[in-house]
């Protein structure tokens, strides 16, 4: 248990550099306190003790305003930042070293029984207020931008924006003509609007042309 705690902290310190120090971090990171309370839940879970796992869930969401379903499955190196109104659903699988900003939804889309919520692969980044609904896997090394909506499947080292989310970068290559930023993050994060506001320019210009030459052929006949 210390071992991971002390596994935590440390990670915490790499991926923040508002982390100043292990007693901060220790007093005042709610996500740190919520991934705790889900290993201990996620025990009663497995062991089948599932209103002692419901229980110590719903405690640890009113206390960080992070919602972690105690039958989640989450791998090594969760960093949740900020995480208010973050939710993980039942069914959810989230592989190791991935990053998940506040208001994050991994949901389901409907009240089937099984399998119901996405699957994150490993080294996967989800930006504030992306919601990832249904039961579909998300490969690694993907960044899915701030409040994107994804609905499908996503490829591994993909980055995907939007609503509905759609890839705009694969393995490092864009997937169309606009220009989209290499790296994903908080800041310079891939505009929607502007992409579908660049992609109507080429459009444009492209009309442009075509009215000038049918204009150009109409005065020489």
């Amino acid at each position: 248990m210390f071992k991971q705690l002390k596994e935590d902290i440390a990670l915490i310190k790499e991926r923040d550099p508002a982390a100043r120090s292990t007693f901060e971090i220790l007093l005042t990171y709610s996500g740190l306190h919520a991934i705790h309370s889900y290993r201990r839940a996620n025990w009663f879970y497995r062991h089948k003790m599932f209103t002692i796992a419901r229980i110590i869930s719903q405690f640890a969401r009113f206390r960080t305003g992070i919602e972690i379903h105690p039958g989640a499955t989450i791998g090594k190196g969760l960093f949740i930042d900020h995480g208010m109104g973050v939710v993980i659903g039942e069914t959810t699988i989230i592989g190791d070293n991935c990053l998940i900003y506040q208001g994050v939804t991994l949901g389901g889309t409907g009240k089937d029984k099984g399998k119901r919520h996405p699957t994150l692969g490993n080294n996967v980044l989800v930006g504030a207020g992306a919601k990832v609904l249904g039961p579909f896997k998300v490969g690694d090394n993907v960044k899915i931008a701030a409040n994107a909506v994804v609905l499908n499947e996503i490829p591994s080292d993909c980055t995907a924006v939007g609503v509905p989310a759609r890839v705009v970068r694969r393995k490092g290559e864009r997937v169309n003509k606009c220009k989209v930023t290499q790296d994903l993050d908080q800041i310079h994060i891939p505009d929607p609007v502007a992409q579908e506001l660049c992609k109507m320019h080429v459009e444009i210009e492209h009309l442009e042309k075509q009215l000038a030459e049918l204009k150009r052929k109409s005065k020489g006949e």
